[in-house]
């Protein structure tokens, strides 16, 4: 019985860790797109928003479960390293769509929130998405 207790509460602590980074990561999006992220999803249904702002919460994720992989029964090192590398994960993320806003022409966060389609998104979201699978890659 203690195991599962021990279990849960392990389990809980990466959820908290694992949400928190997600909360995190939609506080950036939201910085990097004009306008209110929730008003552009939920109440104008903006595609582009909420395929940006999925990409980056798939990306944390993907971070957070190697980190829980890579700590091999360790529960500090795995809650430490789940916390560490899903703030720099950000960090890069954020740091990517910088250098993509610089590289292309316009203004990416604007293009982001067109309520129209846009192939820019796509190429966003593969960033975000690349971006946590490296980091992925390089803690396992």
């Amino acid at each position: 019985m203690q195991t599962l207790v021990t279990d849960l509460l392990v389990t809980l602590a990466y959820g908290v860790v694992g949400v928190l980074l997600m909360a995190v990561g939609y506080v950036l999006v939201d910085v990097a797109t004009p306008g209110r992220l929730n008003e552009l999803i939920w109440t104008h249904r903006n595609r582009n928003a909420a395929l940006l702002l999925a990409s980056n919460l798939a990306g944390v994720g993907v971070i957070v479960v190697a980190a829980i992989v890579a700590s091999e029964d360790d529960f500090a090192l795995g809650i430490t390293g789940a916390a560490a590398y899903g703030v720099l994960g950000l960090v890069i993320m954020a740091s990517a769509f910088l250098v993509l806003d610089v590289a292309t022409p316009g203004k990416l966060g604007e293009i982001l929130v067109d309520p129209e389609p846009h192939p820019a998104v796509w190429v966003s979201a593969v960033i975000h998405l690349a971006t946590g699978a490296i980091i992925a890659a390089a803690i396992i």
